[in-house]
């Protein structure tokens, strides 16, 4: 459940970001007060490592920082026939944002 809690904050901040009508790089963004979240996609051997980091920042402080991983099979076992080219560090990313 934390990692969907990452994964909005991810969204919020893309999507505070694009009502912006100016382009800012990352480097030059407020953090004085934000949540910044990494989502990084990581092949070790036949594992997939799916990363989720978050940085909270208040007042100019970083208050708190997490990084979770979930580990999943390069190419899961499925009913479907597998396409050899297919492998879960591919997929697209969907975020939601609640």
């Amino acid at each position: 459940m934390n990692t969907i809690n990452y994964i909005c904050g991810a969204i919020s901040i893309l999507s505070l970001l694009s009502c912006n009508n100016r382009e800012q790089s990352l480097e030059q963004l407020d953090k004085k007060s934000a949540r910044e979240v990494t989502l990084k996609t990581l092949t070790e051997g036949d594992s997939v490592l799916h990363i989720t980091t978050q940085h909270i920042w208040y007042n100019g402080e970083q208050i708190a920082f997490k990084s979770d991983t979930l580990v999943t099979a390069r190419t899961p076992n499925t009913w479907n026939q597998v396409d050899s080219t297919q492998t879960l560090s591919k997929v697209p990313i969907y975020v939601t944002v609640q």
